[in-house]
C-alpha cells in the first residue's frame, strides 16, 4: 500500500489525492451493486418472518423509481376494513414487547400504478396466520380484493401470482407438522383474483397430490 501514501519522483503531485478517490466511487459502486442484488419477490415492510417467506426481505424499502411504493399502516388498515371478520379484528393486538404480529409485503399483483399490498395476521404465541388480505390502490384509496381467513392460512407474492398456504391439522398435530398442506396460486383477471393452480399434500402419505385448476 506503499503506492497511495508516498508520491515516487516520477508521480504527479495529485496523484495520490486521484487513486484514493477513485478507491472510494469503486467500493460505493460495490456496496450498491451488492445491495440491488438481494433476492425477494416482493418488499417486506413490517411484523415477524414467516416460515415460509422469501429469505432477505428488507424491513423499510426504499420508494421505487416509479414511486409505485407507498408504505401503509397495516393495523389501521385492518381494523378499519369492514371484509375483515370481527374474530381477526379481536386477535389483533399488541403482543410481547407492544408489537402487532403482522406480515406485510408489497408487490406489484394487479397491474395498480401504486403497488398492492398484503397483510397476514398472525397470532402472538406460535405465529399461526388468523387471516390473510390483498388491498389495491384505487385512486389514492386502499380497496379489499382478496381475504382468506380459514386459520391457518398464509399469503405470498410470488411474482405476478398470490400464493395462498393453507395447513390441516389433526388434534394431536404439532403446529410444526400439519397433517396436510394446500398451496393456491391466483392471479388477477378481470378485475378479480382467480385461482389458476392448486397443490395438496397429504403428509399422512408417502407423496403429495398437485390437482391443477382450470385457467378461468
Amino acid at each position: 500500500m506503499r503506492g497511495l501514501t508516498e508520491a515516487g519522483p516520477d508521480r504527479a503531485p495529485g496523484g495520490t489525492q486521484a487513486v484514493i478517490t477513485a478507491a472510494a466511487v469503486l467500493a460505493a459502486l460495490a456496496l450498491f451493486v451488492a445491495a440491488c442484488g438481494t433476492g425477494g419477490t416482493g418488499a417486506r415492510d413490517e411484523g415477524p418472518a414467516h416460515a415460509s417467506a422469501v429469505a432477505g426481505a428488507v424491513a423499510s424499502p426504499s420508494p421505487s423509481p416509479s414511486g409505485g411504493y407507498r408504505r401503509v399502516d397495516a393495523v389501521a388498515l385492518i381494523r378499519k376494513d369492514p371484509a375483515v371478520s370481527t374474530t381477526v379484528k379481536r386477535e389483533l393486538k399488541p403482543c410481547s414487547g407492544g408489537e402487532y404480529q403482522v406480515d406485510v409485503s408489497y408487490g406489484d399483483l394487479t397491474g395498480g400504478s401504486v403497488n398492492d399490498v398484503v397483510v397476514n395476521v398472525l397470532t402472538c404465541g406460535d405465529l399461526v396466520g388468523i387471516g390473510s388480505y390483498v388491498y389495491r390502490n384505487v385512486g389514492g384509496t386502499y380497496q379489499n380484493v382478496f381475504k382468506a381467513e380459514e386459520s391457518p392460512v398464509y399469503a405470498e407474492i410470488d411474482g405476478d401470482n398470490l400464493t395462498v398456504t393453507k395447513q390441516v391439522y389433526d388434534t394431536d398435530d404439532p403446529v410444526s407438522n400439519p397433517s396436510q398442506e394446500t398451496v393456491i396460486t391466483y392471479r388477477w383477471k378481470t378485475g378479480r383474483f382467480a385461482e389458476t393452480n392448486r397443490h395438496e399434500t397429504d403428509y399422512s402419505k408417502a407423496g403429495g397430490d398437485t390437482t391443477p385448476a382450470p385457467d378461468n
